[in-house]
């Protein structure tokens, strides 16, 4: 059996639930059904919304939740790109391309939008990079409040220069081709401008501050501990603590229980394989600029269908004894 845990140290789960107000359990997400989440390829990968699916099925089968992981890799949502990017194929996609899109057919009520990691383009801190981070998340805001969507922010992940420390730039000898050592300094400072917004009604849940508390304390017990290999992609313990911080956020009662129940692997994979299935199908059917991605996805509607015989296998599945 694979065990979801969603059992954090004491000190990440306070910080888990400050992110927002506890609401009781017959409010979760009142009046909310479809979802989607926006963000680059650490969204895109899908795992953490697999776990918050998971939740959803078993903790409200009743409820008859749309999720759609529409996350994009290399999206930003401030429209940046560095030079040579992916080896001067193609500039990075901006969200802003295809968010229209999005909005008109999926129609989402609630968005969960996690950017940043791609948004300082790998460099140090810059005041005009940050304003641009910020007026794209406004403008996401905008459109989405005007189309009838609420947004909930996650900050970005953490950037880990450890484990590929032979391939980042130090201060002062930027780099085209490599990565910023410092970078994830960048991404402290977007993470904390978002948590600043919450004064003005905002609804921020923060990623980043576990994560770097995390990496912090497995290195107290392994010099070498990481949650990505390569500095960026959150592996599947980053996307575990992803969820838990995310699901104790929304509902610290019932994400309690949750990470107590043990989920079965052809539970998981019939989750998986029904999220990777619509995520692609929706890419393709919303368009976008990154080239590469959902190419060969199923046309929406065939994606749909067989989506929906998933979906009784995996109710039938959580309703066995």
């Amino acid at each position: 059996m694979l065990r979801v845990h969603m059992r954090l140290p004491p000190l990440l789960l306070s910080l888990a639930l400050c992110a927002l107000p506890v609401r009781a359990a017959e409010d979760f997400l009142p009046g909310v059904t479809r979802i989607v989440f926006l963000g680059d390829s650490i969204t895109y990968s899908g795992q953490y919304v697999d776990t918050f699916e998971a939740f959803l099925f078993t903790q409200f089968p009743k409820r008859g939740f749309e999720v759609v992981d529409c996350g994009l890799p290399s999206e930003t949502v401030s429209g940046l790109s560095e030079i040579g990017h992916a080896g001067g194929k193609f500039p990075r996609p901006d969200l802003h391309e295809r968010l229209d899109r999005v909005l008109a057919k999926m129609k989402p009520q609630l968005i969960f939008a996690c950017y940043g990691m791609n948004d300082g383009i790998y460099k140090p801190y810059d005041d005009l990079r940050a304003l641009r981070y910020q007026e794209g998340l406004r403008k996401l805001r905008e459109k989405a409040r005007a189309a009838g969507a609420e947004v909930i922010h996650l900050t970005p992940p953490v950037f880990d220069p450890v484990p590929i420390s032979g391939r980042v730039a130090p201060a002062g000898q930027e780099s085209a081709s490599a990565p910023y050592e410092g970078y994830d300094e960048v991404l402290t400072r977007y993470s904390a401008w978002l948590l600043e917004q919450r004064a003005a009604g905002w609804r921020v849940i923060d990623l980043h501050t576990p994560m770097q508390a995390a990496i912090r304390a497995g290195r107290e017990r392994d010099p070498g501990f990481t949650f990505a290999r390569d500095g960026v992609h959150a592996d599947a313990a980053g996307h575990a603590l992803i969820a838990a911080t995310l699901l104790a956020a929304l509902d610290p009662s019932r994400a309690e229980k949750f990470r107590a129940t043990s989920i079965a692997p052809d539970l998981l994979a019939l989750i998986r394989r029904r999220g990777r299935l619509l995520a692609d199908a929706w890419l393709k059917d919303t368009g976008h600029l990154r080239p590469g991605t959902a190419e060969r996805a199923l046309p929406l509607a065939e994606a749909q269908t067989q989506a929906a015989g998933l979906e009784g296998q995996i109710r039938d599945r959580i309703a066995a004894p």
